[in-house]
């Protein structure tokens, strides 16, 4: 089989199928609202499929093909793409875009394949969130906005970590916030697939906000993102990652300090503290509970480290 870095002008692939799956990516972006990385991804798996399907069975992809295709031609695509090292997540993410594809195809009544619901989703290991020390993240937090001599974007990434930390944003959750989404002690934030959750803000954070506004050099207006870079544009997730990694070198933490351990931190430490699983999917914007589960185990991993290190007969 060729490279899976497919051309879609070499792959032989009849206009009903095109036509359709412009439809599905519409549909998918309008109505269910997913990003438009996630429907980028799952465009590129099903031209990883179209690629396969064309040279495995050696026939233009229709309509009609995929309906027929098997459940032994669904287990050689995945097996096709192991042996290329592609990991398994990404399999399963594959595996989930054609799924979610080809019933969208069923509901439309364009074609039937029950083999596609037969699949085995591939294994994928879930890796624990790492999260820092209750004093690490504020070491974090402070240590940028100690003096009112420190330079507005040293107020901007306090700010920015205060709320990564304080609220458990994802970054392009907190790097989104606009002017003017902070009412009270509530923000709006607007978090994966446009889903809208309302979260608290803690003093703290509109304090660390309120102290970067007023240093910002740039007037950013009502509805605009409220955190932006040298020029004045909205902040690079990139920009922000450095100043993290390098004020992580600066006070010596460790490497697993990053944005997102922020809000796994955020999570750790509010379970800790007694805060209810549903309360925190709320809180964190998880549509799955399982999701919000992975931090138990967390929680787990972290008692039974303490156990180790401090019972006299460890």
């Amino acid at each position: 089989m060729k490279n899976k870095n497919w051309d879609i002008a070499e792959l032989n692939i009849a206009g009903d199928v095109m036509a359709a799956q412009k439809r599905w990516y519409d549909w998918m972006l309008t109505e269910k609202r997913f990003s438009k990385h996630t429907m980028e991804a799952y465009t590129y798996d099903l031209q990883n499929l179209y690629g396969f399907l064309n040279f495995h069975l050696g026939v233009q992809v229709t309509l009609k093909t995929l309906a027929e295709v098997n459940i032994s031609d669904f287990r050689a695509w995945l097996a096709e793409n192991a042996a290329e090292n592609i990991k398994a997540a990404s399999r399963a993410r594959a595996l989930t875009g054609v799924r979610n594809f080809f019933r969208w195809l069923d509901r439309q009544g364009e074609l039937h394949n029950e083999a596609i619901d037969l699949i085995t989703m591939p294994k994928v290991k879930k890796r624990l969130p790492r999260p820092v020390t209750t004093k690490e993240a504020q070491d974090i937090i402070s240590v940028r906005g100690k003096s009112e001599e420190k330079d507005w974007q040293a107020l901007r990434d306090e700010a920015l970590f205060t709320v990564l930390y304080g609220a458990g944003l994802r970054i392009s959750e907190a790097l989104s916030i606009a002017k003017g989404s902070i009412t009270s002690d509530r923000l709006k934030v607007i978090g994966k697939g446009n889903k809208e959750r309302i979260v608290p803000v803690l003093p703290i954070i509109k304090d660390a906000i309120e102290r970067y506004l007023k240093s910002c050099p740039y007037t950013i207006k009502e509805g605009e993102a409220i955190f932006v870079g040298t020029r004045g544009k909205v902040l690079n997730p990139g920009i922000a990652q450095k100043s993290l990694r390098n004020l992580r070198i600066e006070l010596g933490l460790p490497d697993t300090l990053t944005p997102h351990a922020l809000r796994h931190s955020f999570a750790t430490h509010l379970l800790a503290d007694g805060a209810d699983l549903r309360s925190l999917q709320e809180l964190l914007g998880h549509s799955s509970l399982s999701t919000t589960q992975l931090y138990t185990k967390v929680d787990s991993v972290q008692l039974s480290n303490v156990y180790r290190n401090a019972h006299p007969r460890a």
